[in-house]
């Protein structure tokens, strides 16, 4: 596929990008570049291969989601600024 002008004219339209001439040469050139790299890639055999995700197989980074105590409410709001019973008082923001 060969990418022209009008075509990155029309995407950088759609983008709402005000592209002058020389960025849209500039541009031109740089994708059908991509274009052709990918070309390249896509007469490749990969039958044998298996689609991965990821090349290092990844393992979750949290840890185990395990119950422990939590804060009693007056050393939670023992910190607070401003406080109403078991709440924080905030300032109120719509009026």
């Amino acid at each position: 596929m060969k990418i022209t002008p009008e075509t990155v004219s029309h995407v950088a339209d759609l983008a709402r990008l005000s592209l002058d001439q020389e960025e849209v040469e500039s541009l031109t050139a740089e994708m059908d570049l991509i274009l052709a790299y990918v070309e390249k890639l896509n007469e490749l055999d990969t039958d044998a291969i298996t689609p991965t995700a990821h090349a290092v197989p990844l393992e979750n980074a949290f840890r185990c989601d395990q119950p422990s105590p939590s804060f009693s409410a007056e050393k939670a709001l023992s910190n607070a600024p401003d406080s109403n019973e078991d709440c924080f008082r905030v300032p109120r923001v719509i009026e």
